[in-house]
């Protein structure tokens, strides 16, 4: 030992309190057991496929405050999906699309409003297409109107009404100026349309030429929409497609997380925004 401590240039002893020295000891605190969180997340991914690991942490989050019990980290959520498989995978290299610097988004509930359109198509080859009309503060959907045929001007004008009594019940004009956000199509574009939304109150506005993005939060609700709900439900002809709407839009409504939303649903952000003004 000491021709090796001399070849190292290091005092013998040292060199053997190296050698003598126990094992570090494992930093940090033992993982938790994962058989429970598991079997959660995967009840949670076999009703909901479409969700990634953040909305279902969100989900995960919500079900531990309703039993008053801790809630798992976000990473932990994360480290189990992937290690079981059960983390979405990726579509491919994201397309590249029109940038759009305005900002849709808003701060204040019934203020803005959106509204867009979606074509669903059937098994039996009949389309069904919808519209429908979001609160760009809350991202509520707040009403719909489907069809098998085109979308009308008239289509447009009763989606208006169940918006308005959805928010503020039978009345013949909103409080308050309410800015609705649409594309050019020509169901919007329409004088008799345009002439009924400022009758009401509503501030018709549409989005520049060629740029839908303009229009982000509605184009976000139609790919949220066909990803979550379309895509993994039967739709073997339109009338199945119009009946199943409604509960659609109500999960939504009620459960689907979002990230601007703090990954809480419309309908929950709306009741804790209520609860905070009301103790103030």
């Amino acid at each position: 030992m000491t021709t090796v401590a001399d070849g190292l240039g290091i005092a013998r002893p040292h060199l053997s309190a190296m050698r003598n020295r126990p094992p570090p000891r494992p930093r940090g605190r033992p993982p938790l057991p994962d058989a429970e969180l598991v079997a959660d997340i995967r009840l949670l991914v076999a009703e909901l496929p479409t969700y990634g690991y953040r909305r279902v942490h969100a989900l995960l989050r919500r079900q531990a405050e309703k039993n008053a019990r801790p809630a798992p980290n976000a990473k932990r959520v994360y480290r189990v999906m992937k290690a079981h498989g059960l983390l979405l995978q990726r579509d491919g290299q994201r397309r590249e699309e029109r940038r759009h610097d305005g900002r849709v988004a808003v701060d204040q509930r019934n203020t803005h409003w959106c509204s867009d359109g979606l074509e669903i198509a059937c098994d039996n080859g009949e389309k069904v297409r919808v519209a429908f009309a979001l609160d760009c503060c809350d991202r509520e959907a707040m009403g719909h109107v489907a069809t098998t045929g085109g979308i009308t001007a008239e289509d447009v004008q009763d989606l208006m009404v169940a918006t308005v009594e959805h928010r503020y019940g039978r009345v013949n004009r909103v409080p308050q100026p309410i800015e609705w956000l649409t594309d050019n199509g020509s169901c919007y574009t329409a004088r008799d349309t345009r002439t009924f939304a400022r009758d009401i109150g509503l501030i018709p506005r549409t989005t520049p030429v060629s740029s839908p993005q303009s229009n982000g939060m509605a184009e976000a609700f139609v790919r949220t929409l066909k990803r979550d709900y379309v895509r993994v439900n039967p739709r073997p002809d339109a009338q199945t497609v119009i009946a199943q709407l409604p509960a659609w839009l109500d999960h939504y409504n009620e459960v689907h997380p979002h990230r601007a939303l703090g990954y809480r649903s419309p309908r929950e952000f709306i009741t804790t925004t209520r609860e905070a003004l009301s103790a103030i």
